[in-house]
């Protein structure tokens, strides 16, 4: 099964990673610029195949999406992982580290998770099956070649995965504005086994959520803005994650 992924970031991981899953690229003619030409010398000497196109034919296979001239078409070797993977993947790790997100509907925000989630290394991350955006060619772009390696598990039930998270003695920490305990005066430590549930701007989590949540967490917002961005918001939480296990 071939798929359509767009974008230099995108295309540039492939590339490092499995330059063998290419079919062919489109390239925008007429555009020379260094980091085109760059890529163009690696495509050709792992024998890619390159086709030249106008800016129109690519706005048409992206439906007008921001392709900075560049469009693959790819062979999908992404596993498809299920709820039931979920505690084998648990018991490959000592301290796992897991993302959920409820109800991140917007592409860009979900493949920006994706690209925090890798760099922080989250072990995976799940979504609820409603309710979520879904791996798209937006949300691999975004990712930058994160959405290839990270990974993301729909589940049709989300308070019944959280349940059998902590079955499995994951602390399942939640995120909202309305928590009493901020990120840097809690009484745990990010050391153990953790996952970090995060709603959408706007609603956050639900309510079924917080109710299997261990603890309700909140970043101190000093100034006049009273959220971030959900994927801004990951960040912040998984990188104090980060600071903690390095430091422990």
């Amino acid at each position: 099964m071939n798929e359509i992924i767009y974008g230099i970031h995108a295309v540039q991981a492939i590339l490092k990673r499995d330059p063998q899953l290419f079919k062919e690229v489109y390239l925008l003619e007429r555009r020379n610029d260094q980091r085109f030409q760059c890529i163009i010398k690696q495509l050709k000497q792992k024998k890619i195949i390159i086709k030249i196109v106008n800016r129109q034919w690519l706005d048409m296979q992206v439906k007008g999406a921001t392709h900075q001239g560049i469009i693959a078409r790819v062979q999908t070797n992404r596993r498809q992982f299920q709820e039931q993977d979920l505690p084998a993947l648990l018991a490959q790790h000592t301290a796992p580290l897991l993302l959920v997100l409820d109800g991140v509907t917007d592409p860009h925000n979900l493949g920006a998770c994706l690209r925090c989630a890798d760099a922080a290394g989250v072990n995976a991350i799940i979504i609820p099956r409603n309710r979520s955006a879904y791996l798209n060619a937006t949300v691999k772009k975004v990712a930058s070649g994160a959405a290839e390696t990270m990974p993301l598990i729909q589940v049709t039930n989300l308070a019944r995965t959280l349940r059998l998270l902590q079955e499995h003695n994951i602390l399942i920490l939640g995120t909202t504005i309305e928590a009493d305990s901020h990120i840097y005066q809690t009484s745990f430590k990010f050391t153990s086994p953790i996952a970090l549930v995060v709603g959408a701007e706007g609603n956050g989590i639900r309510r079924l959520t917080k109710k299997y949540c261990n603890e309700l967490l909140r970043i101190p917002m000093v100034g006049s803005v009273a959220s971030l961005n959900v994927s801004v918001a990951v960040g912040v939480f998984l990188f104090e994650v980060v600071r903690q296990r390095l430091s422990s």
